[in-house]
């Protein structure tokens, strides 16, 4: 299901650094039919995690913002837990990768992989 630009603003925003990374990693695959499906689970020591992974299959009930030039999947149960956050890629002196900055979480945890609502 593609959602309208007002609703696409209150979903997950996905930064220009973000995009420029995860298109060149589409590239790498050779697949430019690819979408980054960003996913909530349980687990990691603050109860809920974030998943990151290519995908070529749209689910009947999957959101699907488009921004910056890529395609961001999510389904309806990781929806709820990311309204309003924002993708990002970083790098820096510990390392590079992406970062999920969520209103939602109450917590995380100190390395930043997990969160609690």
């Amino acid at each position: 299901m593609f959602i309208n630009q007002e609703e696409e603003h209150r979903m997950v925003t996905v930064t220009e650094s973000a995009a420029g990374k995860i298109k060149t990693m589409i590239e790498d695959q050779g697949d430019t039919d690819l979408g980054l499906r960003m996913m909530v689970a349980g687990g990691g020591c603050s109860g809920f995690q974030y998943k990151l992974a290519f995908d070529k299959e749209t689910g009947e009930n999957d959101q699907v913002i488009e921004q910056n030039g890529v395609k961001v999947l999510i389904d309806t149960k990781s929806a709820i837990y990311l309204m309003g956050a924002e993708l990002d890629y970083v790098e820096g002196l510990m390392g590079a990768g992406f970062k999920v900055n969520n209103p939602n979480a109450k917590s995380t945890c100190g390395c930043g992989e997990s969160f609690q609502v």
